[in-house]
């Protein structure tokens, strides 16, 4: 997959990265950085595109 290719990405993410977009354009960030930082934002809070299975996350030993 090449750099910058998004099908790997859920919908939701997809959405929420632009939703993410927007609301820098509206705060007067550049459209180009304005991306970056949205792709940037759903990349650290989802850990990047889809991924399979249950229990991908890591969770804290209690």
């Amino acid at each position: 997959m090449p750099r910058g290719d998004k099908s790997a990405y859920t919908d939701k993410q997809k959405r929420e990265a632009q939703h993410i977009e927007e609301s820098y354009e509206e705060r007067g960030v550049s459209e180009k950085e304005a991306e970056r930082r949205a792709w940037a934002t759903v990349n650290k809070e989802s850990g990047g595109g889809k991924k399979s299975g249950s229990g991908r996350k890591n969770h804290p030993k209690t």
